[in-house]
Parts: structure tokens; C-alpha cells; sequence
């Protein structure tokens, strides 16, 4: 039963915000004062009403937990690849909830080397991050990095592997990546701004030695950059992105004193990546290409008169990456929302595609760091197959499945039904919808059924299999992913047609979704939940503006849902760099439009469904006080009972708990929740 508690109010302290001649009144703005007790004291009111509210559904929670953790193998090892002389693999152990890196040197017997130990460096956090792990050419020396706060602000640190050394030198503010010259001393990275977070500047440091210097410096505000090696080892490639521009440089990594050379000028609305072979570049580029095309150049003539097409632009197919070889090139494409791995032989030109066997599946290139190879791994997936590594010949033509992920207490694939259907959207665009069930429980009436979408940054929501999944399935939950426009699924068109002045298209499809859910009867408005994270909590917000009735519940995780005031302000993290994506508020126009969808600004009465929202206080992506405003704001207007939570993660940020099992406990509670709207209690 749940409790009579009054939710936390915080103060009204209204603010005037005015644009363009039109005033915004912000009774919460106030919130955004990270450092005031007062927002803090709220924040942990909010989070007292959670647990009581949410009492009655703690044991429930618990098993929960347990009987998620409980599918994941304890004990476990990645797939082993070699680079320079050594296998390298990450293993967990028992209990523990990080990963242990490490390598074995020329062949797998030999005796097993940890290079990294995460439990350790866990001891004393809530919350750690490490990735960027990068070792120099001599193999000596690991760069990783560490970020202890939830910001994604990382701190690099230097091991010496042949004494285990942690090295004095130490770089903070980071972005979490770097690079090696090839003389194993230099190393370059980039720094974030300290306010706004983006990645505005290329160091070179020489290991030892006090010799700092400033490489490069991003000044346009609304591109971020980073640094990398090519797979060849011979470039180091400093890059620069917007949300519709990039632009490289290029300097031989035998040379870290060297000047960087500008491979192609930056031009507006050109997207293009690099890949370094032998004695040529290739380059995946949007010019003249809306779906991109593939070209290449010799490495001395990088101007964009001198490339030449390898693979022309097609209105039905994507190309979204490459995997270079000595004597093959594998494309990834992407064909009516699928992914595809097609294979060109570089000497007789025969090409061919691999065959997934699935209607609905998603594959990808996996760890492939040696040019002279045969074989090629990938990575396969569906909704009810488990995540694999395969090995595929590429003369041959033979698969082989290095893994696939266990699934403890067992698993039937055939127990299970995916499927892919589509709705009509408002403008008559069909819109992909790919859903999973047990057969079993399939009810000719209708099931729960949760519905998840996002549909933003051309990010494509690709379907695959999740064992924490199966806690929903097997209580008889439909699972739905709508593929809406605003992702990149149906190639760089659908993408365009969800952004900018036609961002309310992602709205739209999303509610046509479900409608079509609803009217095949697979569910039923009594039945029906949403959930969506980032951007995709605005995509929630947005929807519970325009069909309060149509849900049952909704979950929005750490959402962007106050748009206007975040996009006018340049000072929050990613701002700058988003105006292409959402369109710059400063501009009339774009104040106009985004005003009229933002959630936060268009809250209006209606008796909305069962709302859980989640939060961290450290998240750098969408800042904790935007679902606060949010949820106050929806309290306010609520005319119905049902009750809207607030759940503030004070440890973490955009991400969410660190650990492996750690993060599962969130995972627990929103399945606690959609299962007791539901009634069901075991």
C-alpha cells in the first residue's frame, strides 16, 4: 500500500526570461544553483517521498534484482585478439562488478599479465569510470583514464607494465582519450573547457618530462575535437565535428614534433571520416552523397579534387563505417533500418553481403586491428538471440562463433517471437516498429506493452538481445522500439526529417506507434507504457503534452525536457554544438518553434498516467534540474491521482551507477514500477 506522504514543493522564486519580446516566467529556475543547500535539501526530500512511496514494492525490487543479476555469468572473458605481439582480453571475476584488463604475450598459453585490475582502482568511490586505455608502441607503457565524479570529465594516468608502476605524470580535464606517437614518449590529447565541458583543445606531452605543448585549439564553439591513430599506425589524425560539419588533420606519427596538415578545409554541411592504407586515404564523405559515398586518394593529395569514387551514393542504402584489410574492404551499410556487412575482394572486385538469417537483427564490426588478416570478426545480435562474436573467412565464406553470451538458468530462443510491423504516421510516413514477446504469453486481447523510442542526433535505435529483457517478457510484456525519424535507421533522410523545423515529426511517429499498437491489439491504453532516456525524455515529455490519456505509465530517465531555456543558455554543456540539431533559440524562428514543443514550457492541466523520473545529480548531458523543474511543474497541473516520482541518483551522472551489477539496481526499480502498474507482484 502506498503511502500518504505529501511530495516536496520547493519554493516559487520566479524569474523573469525574456527573448525576442516574449516573457517566460521560470518559478524554479532557482534549482539550477548546484552549490545551494537548499536545492540540495529538496533533492533529498524528493528522494524520501521515492522510497515511500515506492515501499510497498522494495522486496519486489530486490528479487528483481537478484533474479537479473542471477542470468549474468559471474565469472567471465571476452574473446582474445592480438596487436603488437600480445593477446589481449577483459575477464570479470565472482562477485566483483568491474573488469580486469589484461594480456598474454605471443600465444595464449603463456602466462597471463593484468595490466589493469578496475576493482582496485574502484576502492573508496561510489562511482568510476575508466576507458581510453591505450598502450605505447614499445608495449611498455598503458594510458588510461578515470573519471570518479559521473561529469565524463577524465583524469589520464600512466602505467609501467614491466614494474607496475603508477607513473607521477597525470593529465586532468580530459576527455578520456589519447594517443601515442610511435616513439613511445609523446602522447596527445584533448582538453575540455572548464565550463562548458567541450573538447576544445590538442595537447602534446612528453612522458618524464615537465614539455607541455598547445597543438591546436577548436575556436568555433560549436565543433568539439579529439585525437586518434590510424589503424596503419603511420598518421596520428586530430578531428574536428560538428553536428554537420567535420574537418581532420594529419601529421606521420614518427614525427610528434611535426606539424599537423589540414587534409580537407571544413565547409558547411560536409561530413566526412578518414581511414589510411598503404599509401592511400579513404574517405566515407557526404558530398554530393545525402546517404554518403566512399572515395579514396593518394596520401600526398588529400584535397578533394583529387578523390575518386569507389562507391557511389545510394537513395536506399547508408554507408556508416569501413573495416580495411590487405586485400579486403567490409562496408557498414544500413538498408531499410537494417544493418549490412558487405564484403569487396580489393583484386578481382567480387563483392558479396553475409547473410543474418533474421528478419530483424543487428550486426556490426567488431575488434579487427591487423591489416594483414583473412578473417574478419563481427558482432551479432537480435532481439532473441544473445549477443555473439563471430569469425567470419572472407575467402571461404566460413562463420564461426567464438561466443555467444550465456544465459544462467537458461535460455530458449524459440520460447520467443520477434517481429517488425509498421504504423502510419501522420504524413503517411511508415514508420518501423520492432517488438518482441513469449509466445506463450501472447493474449489475443492485448498485453502490457512497453514502447521505447528516441529519435534524435541520427542516432539508430538498433534492435538486440538483452537477458534483463526477459524479467518483462517473462510476465507476459510486449516490448516495442519504435524506430521513429530523428534516428538515422532508414538513412540520413529519416534523420533530417526528425530535426530542426521538422523535429515534431519524431512526436508524431511515436504516438502513431502506439495507436498502431493499440489497433492491431497488442495492447490497450489501460496497458500501454513509454519510456525514453536524454533525448528521448524529451521525446517523453513531448508526448505527454500531446496524449496524456494514451498511457498507462511512462519512465522518463535523466530527461532533456527543458529545451528552450537550455538551448539559449551557452554555458551548459553541449549547447553550443547542438544548434544544428535543435536550431539556435537566438534566431527568432528557432525560438518560435522550439518554444512550441518544448515539454517543460507547454505543461498544461490533464489527468496524466503513472510517471517515474530519474535523475543524476552529476550529469553533464542534460543537468539534474531540468526533470526537477519538470516534475514539479507536472504536480502542479496534475488533476488526476495517479503519482508522478522523482528519483535522483546524488552519486552518479548521464550514465547512471558504474558497476555491472551496481546499474542493474535502477534497472530493478523501473521494471518494479511498470510491473506494479500492472498488478503484478512476483
Amino acid at each position: 500500500m502506498q503511502s500518504n506522504m505529501i511530495p516536496p514543493k520547493p519554493a516559487k522564486k520566479p524569474k523573469t526570461l525574456e527573448k525576442h519580446g516574449d516573457i517566460r516566467i521560470d518559478e524554479y529556475y532557482w534549482l539550477n544553483e548546484r552549490e545551494n543547500p537548499e536545492v540540495l535539501k529538496y533533492l533529498k526530500q524528493e528522494n524520501e517521498y521515492f522510497k515511500s512511496e515506492f515501499a510497498h514494492n522494495e522486496n519486489f525490487q530486490n528479487q528483481l534484482f537478484e533474479e537479473i543479476k542471477g542470468r549474468i555469468k559471474k565469472t567471465d572473458e571476452s574473446v582474445p585478439y592480438k596487436y603488437n605481439g600480445y593477446w589481449y582480453y577483459t575477464r570479470y571475476e565472482n562477485e566483483k562488478e568491474y573488469p580486469i584488463y589484461c594480456r598474454k604475450k605471443d600465444t595464449l598459453e603463456n602466462e597471463e599479465i593484468i595490466i589493469l585490475d578496475v576493482n582496485d582502482l574502484a576502492k573508496g568511490y561510489q562511482f568510476i569510470d575508466v576507458t581510453g586505455l591505450t598502450i605505447s608502441e614499445d608495449n611498455n607503457i598503458l594510458a588510461y583514464s578515470t573519471d570518479t565524479l559521473s561529469r565524463r570529465i577524465y583524469t589520464i594516468h600512466f602505467k609501467n607494465l614491466e614494474t607496475g608502476e603508477i607513473l607521477p605524470d597525470k593529465i586532468e580535464n580530459t576527455n578520456g582519450t589519447c594517443c601515442w606517437a610511435n616513439d613511445s614518449k609523446h602522447v596527445f590529447y584533448s582538453v575540455k573547457d572548464n565550463v562548458t565541458l567541450r573538447s576544445h583543445k590538442i595537447f602534446r606531452k612528453q612522458l618524464g618530462k615537465n614539455s607541455i605543448k598547445l597543438i591546436y585549439e577548436e575556436k568555433d564553439n560549436t565543433f568539439n575535437t579529439y585525437i586518434y591513430k590510424s589503424k596503419s599506425k603511420k598518421y596520428l589524425i586530430i578531428g574536428s565535428d560538428s553536428t554537420l560539419a567535420s574537418e581532420f588533420r594529419i601529421l606521420n606519427a614518427d614525427k610528434p614534433n611535426g606539424k599537423f596538415k589540414i587534409f580537407f578545409k571544413r565547409q558547411k554541411k560536409h561530413e566526412y571520416s578518414i581511414a589510411h592504407f598503404n599509401d592511400r586515404f579513404y574517405i566515407i564523405t557526404n558530398y554530393k552523397a545525402k546517404n554518403f559515398r566512399l572515395m579514396v586518394t593518394p596520401e600526398n593529395q588529400t584535397n578533394r579534387k583529387y578523390w575518386m569514387e569507389v562507391i557511389p551514393n545510394r537513395p536506399e542504402t547508408m554507408i556508416e563505417g569501413i573495416e580495411l584489410f590487405k586485400d579486403f574492404i567490409v562496408i557498414d551499410e544500413r538498408t531499410n533500418g537494417l544493418t549490412q556487412l558487405r564484403i569487396i575482394n580489393n583484386k578481382d572486385k567480387k563483392e558479396h553481403y553475409l547473410d543474418f538469417g533474421e528478419p530483424v537483427y543487428s550486426a556490426g564490426v567488431s575488434v579487427n586491428p591487423e591489416f594483414d588478416s583473412t578473417v574478419l570478426r563481427y558482432g551479432y545480435t537480435s532481439l532473441t538471440t544473445p549477443n555473439s562474436t563471430i569469425e567470419y573467412n572472407l575467402i571461404t565464406k566460413e562463420k564461426k562463433i567464438l561466443k555467444q553470451q550465456e544465459i544462467i538458468g537458461g535460455y530458449n530462443a524459440d520460447e520467443y517471437q520477434t517481429e517488425r510491423i509498421f504504423a502510419t504516421a501522420k504524413d503517411k510516413t511508415q514508420i518501423p516498429i520492432s517488438l518482441v514477446y513469449k509466445k506463450s504469453l501472447k493474449k489475443p486481447d492485448g498485453n502490457p506493452l512497453l514502447l521505447y523510442g528516441y529519435g534524435s542526433y541520427g542516432a539508430s535505435l538498433d534492435v538486440y538481445f538483452s537477458s534483463v529483457r526477459l524479467s518483462l517478457l517473462n510476465r507476459g510484456f510486449i516490448v516495442a522500439i519504435a524506430h521513429i525519424r530523428g534516428g538515422q535507421e532508414l538513412g540520413r533522410k529519416w534523420y533530417e526529417n526528425g530535426k530542426l523545423f521538422k523535429k515534431k515529426n519524431t512526436f508524431n511517429d511515436f504516438i502513431a506507434s502506439a495507436k498502431k499498437l493499440i489497433e492491431i491489439k497488442y495492447t490497450t491504453p489501460k496497458h500501454l507504457y513509454a519510456m525514453g532516456g536524454s533525448a528521448g525524455g524529451l521525446l517523453m515529455g513531448a508526448i505527454l503534452n500531446m496524449q496524456p490519456h494514451l498511457w498507462n505509465g511512462m519512465i522518463a530517465q535523466v530527461p532533456f525536457v527543458d529545451v528552450l531555456t537550455t538551448m539559449l543558455d551557452d554555458s551548459i554543456p553541449l549547447t553550443t554544438g547542438e544548434y544544428d540539431e535543435w536550431g539556435n533559440p537566438n534566431i527568432p524562428k528557432y525560438y518560435k518553434y522550439i518554444k512550441s514543443y518544448s515539454p517543460y514550457d507547454n505543461i498544461k492541466p490533464a489527468k496524466y498516467p503513472s510517471i517515474l523520473v530519474t535523475t543524476g545529480l552529476h550529469d553533464s548531458q542534460v543537468q539534474y534540474w531540468e526533470p526537477a523543474k519538470w516534475v514539479t511543474r507536472l504536480r502542479e497541473n496534475n488533476l488526476g491521482k495517479n503519482k508522478i516520482l522523482f528519483f535522483i541518483n546524488l552519486d552518479t551522472g548521464h550514465g547512471g551507477a558504474s558497476g555491472r551489477f551496481e546499474r542493474l539496481k535502477e534497472v530493478a526499480m523501473e521494471y518494479a514500477f511498470l510491473l506494479d502498474l500492472e498488478g503484478i507482484k512476483k
